[in-house]
């Protein structure tokens, strides 16, 4: 599993950069993109600041009941059994 996610991210991370040149070569900018879709850095900024005072909580509190139980199901798996 580990194996395909990492293959996974380095295929986008290669398109990535493949597509970031080409458009670079044309002088499109992330600046100027951004104002085509109507956006500014600050407003960017805004909405992941907002994002994480949204999520942060909910995490905190979902992993107050995912974590033991992930911890008792670790427990008791039967001997020899591997994790993967």
């Amino acid at each position: 599993m580990f194996g395909y996610f990492t293959h996974t991210i380095v295929k986008v991370v290669l398109a990535s950069l493949i597509v970031g040149t080409i458009l670079a070569h044309f002088g499109l900018t992330a600046e100027d993109l951004m104002q085509a879709a109507g956006f500014s850095t600050e407003h960017l900024r805004h909405m992941a600041r907002e994002g994480f005072i949204w999520a942060l909580p909910n995490m905190l509190l979902g992993s107050l009941v995912i974590v033991p139980v992930w911890f008792l199901a670790y427990l008791f798996r039967p001997p020899g059994e591997s994790p993967d």
